[in-house]
């Protein structure tokens, strides 16, 4: 028998020789190993059985999903060349000999072949074309692969052309809106930070009865800004309403510009709600700066006139007025003094000398016949004179007010008779200060007049008149103008080291 292999000719029509079946060598199996190794009782195939079925089934490999086929940029760089059918690939067949069995690996001395071979690289599967060299070993040049486009690299696939345009411009519309706005913002940021509502709060603020607020809302309605104008000439002051006629209180320098009342002189009061009407003066004192003028208005708010008298030093006083041209002002102090004999310079010339009340409430030019007033908004004082610093003119908490209680006398006859005669003496004095007493000296007696028939002399020291102690000329004056005409009034002298005192019937100046 021949053990010589007979190759079996291909079906391909080539003379290359066709494997047979391989002779199987099987080994005995150790029982120990396969009782450790083997298949578990009753499996007789590689693969256990599906549960829910016959052996044999569905198997686990046809529950897998197949893989999407490869982009065909990469299947064009790394698949299999057009037209070929082999499923693998393996060295050329130019090194097995013809007519020797393939499997023979003693025979063949195929590496390949020969599991117990050693490990080696063969010549890489080319094709019959790309396994030719020219002479000079230059390989014949491949065609290149299809380069991947910018879609294909940024998305994995082709994108269509009419996409990326739209993409384009959907990112400039974006693009443009956005600068847009940022155009409006900056434009109209001005009225954003404007248009702000803020919080307010809610309960209104609490004013409690007799609070310089509350009283000052009763009083200003009652002051007015009076404006006096002759000519291109004009001055300003303040005034009080009093009675529900229409009368006004004021000072007599205030309604006069020149020291006395002028042909075509015109005088305005202005309320603090803007009404302004024309103001006629009823009478006027120029020995105690008082005025009285009279307007038409109806049913207009009055003060009420308080006492002098109740007020004690410290009491809070309020003053209102037009201080400087502003209308309409409140200023607070107290009372800092009380019965201060003021001698302030008159509009005629002659000095005006009234009872004073001292407060540090702001008093300036332009308050002047405004009102002062006690904490109830009851008028204690009508604002004259402000005391300056070396003469000038600014405030330095030093004003004084004509008391009410000798301002009323005066008022109800200005208001009655539209002038007033005072009490007079009859005497030309001037202040003294000795060690035995102060008081004013008499310089002069008039004839006729009631100090010379009461038999004062030249030379006596008057000391008191009726129950006021004088301490200068200034109070003399206050003292006796504080009594009506033909009031009998006891005077206490000092006349060479004695103390008399005589009854004076007083007479009109």
């Amino acid at each position: 028998m021949n053990d010589q292999v007979t190759p079996e000719p291909n079906g391909d029509g080539s003379d290359r020789p066709r494997l047979g079946p391989r002779p199987l060598h099987r080994p005995e199996v150790d029982p120990t190993s396969a009782a450790v190794f083997g298949r578990p009782a009753g499996v007789d195939g590689a693969f256990s059985p599906q549960a829910g079925g016959p052996a044999g089934g569905r198997s686990v490999f046809s529950e897998m999903k197949v893989a999407p086929p490869p982009p065909e940029s990469l299947a064009d760089a790394f698949g299999r060349p057009s037209g070929t059918t082999e499923v693998l690939q393996r060295p050329p067949a130019d090194d097995v000999p013809g007519g020797v069995d393939p499997w023979d690996d003693e025979a063949a001395g195929d590496p390949w072949r020969d599991p117990a071979a050693g490990a080696m690289i063969g010549p890489p599967a080319l094709g019959a074309d790309d396994a030719k060299l020219d002479a000079d070993k230059k390989t014949k040049s491949r065609p290149t692969g299809q380069l991947l486009s910018v879609p294909e690299l940024i998305f994995g696939r082709r994108v269509k052309v009419t996409a990326l345009l739209t993409l384009a411009l959907v990112a400039l519309l974006i693009g443009g809106a956005g600068g847009v706005a940022g155009w409006y913002i900056a434009r109209s940021g001005d009225s954003l930070r404007s248009d702000v509502t803020l919080a307010e709060v809610s309960p209104g603020k609490e004013r409690a009865a007799g609070s310089v607020a509350d009283i000052s809302n009763r009083v200003r309605p009652a002051v007015v800004s009076l404006e006096v104008k002759v000519g291109d000439s004009g001055g300003s002051g303040s005034g009080a309403v009093i009675d529900s006629g229409g009368y006004i209180l004021t000072n007599n320098h205030v309604v006069t510009l020149g020291g006395s009342v002028e042909e075509g002189q015109d005088i305005a009061a202005v309320f603090n709600d803007g009404t302004r009407v024309r103001a006629a003066i009823v009478g006027r004192d120029p020995k105690t700066d008082l005025a009285v003028l009279k307007i038409d208005v109806p049913n207009p708010t009055v003060l009420q006139l308080g006492r002098s008298a109740d007020l004690a030093v410290g009491d809070i006083v309020i003053a209102i007025g037009s201080p400087l041209g502003f209308a309409d002002t409140v200023t607070q102090g107290i009372v800092s003094a009380l019965h201060r004999a003021v001698v302030s310079p008159g509009s005629s010339g002659e000095p005006a000398i009234y009872d004073g009340i001292q407060t540090d409430a702001a008093i300036n030019r332009g308050n002047s016949g405004g009102p002062l007033v006690d904490s109830t908004g009851a008028l204690v004082g009508i604002n004259t004179n402000l005391q300056g610093a070396d003469g000038g003119t600014g405030n330095i908490g030093l004003g004084y007010a004509i008391s009410i209680d000798y301002a009323r006398p005066i008022i109800e006859t200005l208001i009655r008779r539209g002038e007033v005669r005072h009490a007079d003496l009859g005497v030309n004095a001037a202040s003294v200060s000795a060690e035995t007493s102060d008081g004013a000296r008499v310089q002069n007696v008039k004839d006729g007049s009631a100090a010379a028939k009461a038999g004062i002399q030249q030379g006596d020291v008057i000391t008191k008149v009726g129950d006021q102690a004088i301490g200068d000329v200034a109070e003399l004056f206050v003292a006796v103008r504080t009594h009506r005409v033909g009031d009998a009034v006891p005077v206490v002298l000092a006349r060479g080291g004695r103390e008399l005192t005589v009854r004076v019937t007083l007479q009109s100046d």
